[in-house]
């Protein structure tokens, strides 16, 4: 279809429901043609637009490599992207929904460790005197990377994670985390705590959109306002 414009929207969890919310609530309300495993949708009264339903993390790079023209997401799924994809991104609009903290958090009886500069001591301790770099559990490996070493941390080796991070501590396969909450509830849960300057970004969903598709979404933002 000519002029058709293809939008990425999360295909669960809270920023799917904020997503469709965010999206009705500006006369943009969604169809779906099957049942609940479709990942395809329309925006009733305006059959040039298609929505695709994604991973979180795959809107990001299918706008990077141009196949989506927008698209909502995480602003940490952003920055945790390589740089030559970030550079073909623009953020749009920063949405009041998404709000989470990608943090850095350690045992709760590591109780001599409160800030960076005391882990800084640690990483040291678990090299000279365990001959072994202090093991980071993360999905943020980027983010992570480029904190650690901002703050100087640099005897340390990250350990992917594949999903329930702040198990990692206690089943022996990493010392400590990083990860994004919401509210800490499930670290503290998990006997986890930030540390005092632990922060590494705060994120929100956000509209995104694909720098050379910029010129044929010109109108698509003007008509719609909001966007």
């Amino acid at each position: 279809m000519k002029n058709l414009i293809t939008i990425g929207l999360p295909s669960k969890g809270r920023l799917k429901e904020g997503s469709v919310n965010f999206l009705d609530r500006n006369n943009l309300k969604l169809t779906i043609n099957g049942g609940d495993r479709n990942y395809f949708a329309e925006v009733k009264n305006f059959p040039n637009i298609k929505v695709i339903y994604l991973h979180a993390k795959e809107i990001i790079q299918r706008i990077g490599d141009g196949t989506l023209d927008m698209g909502i997401s995480g602003l940490d799924l952003l920055n945790e992207s390589a740089l030559n994809l970030k550079q073909k991104i623009e953020v749009k609009k920063k949405l009041d929904f998404g709000s989470a903290s990608v943090v850095i958090a350690v045992p709760d009886d590591w109780i001599d460790v409160q800030t960076v500069a005391d882990l800084e001591e640690v990483s040291f301790d678990f090299r000279d005197k365990k001959n072994t770099r202090l093991r980071v559990a993360t999905k943020y490996p980027n983010l992570t990377n480029n904190f650690l070493v901002s703050k100087g941390v640099t005897q340390y080796k990250l350990v992917p994670s594949l999903g329930a991070t702040e198990t990692y501590p206690f089943i022996g396969s990493a010392e400590i985390i990083t990860d994004i909450t919401s509210t800490g509830k499930t670290l503290r849960d998990n006997n986890l705590r930030i540390l005092k300057d632990g922060l590494i970004l705060r994120s929100q969903a956000c509209i995104f959109y694909s720098k050379k598709k910029a010129a044929k979404l010109k109108t698509f933002f003007k008509f719609f306002k909001i966007l």
